[in-house]
């Protein structure tokens, strides 16, 4: 049996190293932007336990959450969620209702129109999230005064 570290090295060359095609970089940010999400999830429950039992961590997290980085991370979140739920939706239809007319050129369209449905629905978001990002930490106000 291959060491764990093994295997997780393996894992990750394998995952980089293979050049499959659209689908393949569409599996690669489906699983991303699923353990983003996950970690999101992880981190939110933990924090949010802390108004509980330690109300001054919460109100420093909160703080926290309100810097730049972080606020570019929930951007980046708010991607994550959308594309992973219209990859999925995309997998689900695939799996259930096409699965006799796959191929390649429907696999490399599919794709395609996830990864473009998935930005056109962020982008708004992003433009009210950014727009926060700045009047807050920056006093800049790009929409409205």
């Amino acid at each position: 049996m291959a060491a764990p570290s093994n295997s997780l090295k393996t894992t990750a060359t394998g995952y980089v190293g293979y050049r499959g095609g659209e689908w393949h970089y569409a599996f690669l940010l489906h699983r991303l932007t699923g353990l983003g999400t996950l970690l999101f999830l992880i981190i939110h429950i933990v924090d949010t336990a802390t108004v509980y039992f330690y109300p001054s961590l919460y109100e420093h997290a909160i703080a926290l959450y309100q810097s730049t980085p972080f606020m570019l991370g929930e951007v980046a979140l708010v991607f994550s969620v959308i594309y992973h739920g219209v990859n999925g939706l995309r997998i689900a239809a695939v799996d259930l209702w096409m699965e006799n007319r796959w191929s390649i050129k429907a696999q490399q369209m599919g794709v395609r129109g996830t990864f473009a449905i998935s930005v056109l629905l962020w982008l708004p978001a992003a433009a009210i999230m950014l727009n926060a990002l700045l009047e807050h930490n920056f006093g800049i106000h790009i929409f409205g005064g």
